[in-house]
């Protein structure tokens, strides 16, 4: 039977065989009681790497970031955020139904930042009329996009000098650091805790990239992590022997991190695979994500397309915009049979 080529998302990925063994390994206890050693070992190992007084193991990146800004921000505050942020329009709106915290979305730059002058513009007086403005959220990558490291320098400083604290939804930081370190020329768990260090609190997603199969984690000072768990024991996240699925993360932070330059390499395949394909536009992939709008006439087939990729064994997501997603469970031959479908769906 052809296996599956899945490019839906990186969510998708599955356990490896060796992760699974860590898995089966881990030593347990009740991470409700602190007690679990391997729910201590991955927060106190990513606290490290990044730079970070404590962290917290919460089940997913929606969690990380509710945490994250109710324990930055009170009820009748508000956060800066992007109108295309993760945190903002595909989390529920958790932040406001469970904390009361408004956010102030703002547009987007070409390259994913939001302007300064924006940001600034967006800082409430202290009035009674206006919430109060308390936090800035930024994503990095931000649909596959890496944030220039000198914008992420001024957009916290600026933040800061405005008495705002800062946050970094990284579910995917470990891409963008592989993409800053390709230009640095530096170690990606270098840059990882360069870019960490502008923030006040940054989340990590574990099951994305770096392939566990659940969990984010969220760092700050020690301060803020015991808030942050107080506010995930609110939201029913305290779990009891997590340790099997943290053990997942440490083993991703310690074999996966270096692995995430293929995916980029495959991102940066299929795009050039699909640049002369007359119906498509492809904007060139800055990571593992790769976004292809249809054109022309060839606009109202994109159902058609994904039924037909679907049929030949090849999973994306789309309506007018296609989204490929790359991750280890996708390899070159998967990439050139995705390639051949879509090249063969045009030309009939």
């Amino acid at each position: 039977m052809t296996p599956i080529v899945d490019l839906r998302s990186d969510t998708v990925t599955q356990p490896t065989a060796d992760m699974r063994i860590a898995m089966a390994a881990a030593p347990l206890g009740d991470d409700v009681f602190g007690d679990d050693p391997s729910v201590n070992t991955l927060q106190e190992k990513i606290a490290a790497l990044l730079g970070f007084e404590a962290a917290l193991f919460v089940s997913s990146g929606t969690q990380s970031n509710l945490c994250a800004i109710l324990s930055h921000c009170q009820r009748g505050d508000e956060y800066i955020v992007g109108q295309f942020a993760h945190c903002y329009r595909w989390e529920g709106g958790g932040a406001a139904v469970f904390g009361s915290v408004q956010p102030q979305p703002l547009q987007h730059q070409v390259d994913g930042t939001l302007s300064l002058e924006d940001i600034e513009a967006a800082i409430k007086p202290d009035d009674a009329h206006f919430a109060r403005t308390r936090l800035l959220a930024l994503e990095n990558t931000l649909g596959g996009k890496l944030l220039p490291f000198e914008y992420l320098q001024q957009a916290t400083q600026l933040a800061k000098s405005k008495g705002l604290a800062t946050h970094l939804d990284g579910a995917r930081l470990f891409n963008a650091a592989t993409a800053q370190a390709a230009v640095t020329g530096t170690d990606v768990r270098k840059e990882a805790r360069r870019i960490a260090g502008c923030f006040d609190s940054v989340s990590v997603c574990l099951s994305k990239g770096l392939g566990a199969p659940v969990g984010s984690v969220l760092c700050g000072s020690r301060e803020f992590i015991a808030t942050a768990h107080r506010i995930r024991k609110m939201a029913g996240g305290g779990m009891r022997q997590a340790g099997v699925l943290a053990a997942a993360g440490t083993y991703a932070l310690d074999y996966h991190v270096d692995r995430l330059a293929q995916d980029h390499i495959l991102a940066r395949r299929l795009a050039e695979g699909l640049a002369d394909v007359p119906a498509l536009q492809v904007e060139a992939p800055q990571t593992n994500i790769l976004f292809v709008d249809l054109v022309g006439s060839a606009k109202s087939r994109s159902v058609d397309l994904l039924h037909y990729l679907k049929t030949n064994g090849i999973l994306a997501t789309g309506l007018y915009r296609l989204r490929f997603v790359t991750h280890l469970d996708v390899d070159v031959a998967g990439i050139d049979r995705a390639i051949a479908a879509i090249t063969r769906f045009f030309e009939a």
